[in-house]
């Protein structure tokens, strides 16, 4: 399984904004925090340009956020629309980014109340820190 990353453009915004709803509202306000439109667009709008179109077999199936410094790959934001979950979709996602990593460390953060968590915590994340909403994770590859 191979997932195609397309640069998301403007003409995406729509689309990424209505899946942010989708699939982020519950868990944000599970966790208290109930955020205004214009919030939801700020969030998305921070750092867009690290914004890709997740493509599976020509489908559209949803979005990762990452960015990749000399050291870090950071994945800001990983949805996958509703009529694709619980496929394997994102967990191989993940994958194919930490694999694309190579030597850095792969870090993230999740809500306290996402059921992600356990997945993260499978592929080998580990909790480096929390604040009052999310866990702070990190991937590190094992050393040679």
């Amino acid at each position: 399984m191979n997932f195609n990353f397309q640069q998301a453009t403007k003409c995406d915004r729509d689309y990424l904004l209505a899946l942010r709803k989708l699939t982020m509202v519950e868990h944000l306000e599970r966790s208290g925090q109930f955020l205004s439109d214009k919030e939801h667009e700020f969030r998305l709008d921070d750092k867009y340009h690290c914004s890709y179109l997740v493509h599976f077999n020509n489908t559209l199936i949803g979005t990762l956020k990452y960015q990749s410094t000399e050291l870090e790959v950071e994945i800001m934001q990983v949805q996958i629309h509703p009529d694709h979950q619980n496929k394997g979709y994102g967990r191989t996602i993940i994958q194919q980014v930490i694999s694309s990593a190579q030597s850095k460390v792969v870090s993230l953060t999740v809500l306290k109340e996402n059921p992600a968590l356990q997945l993260y915590l499978r592929l080998g994340f580990k909790i480096v820190g929390e604040d009052m909403y999310e866990y702070h994770m990190q991937f590190k590859p094992e050393s040679p």
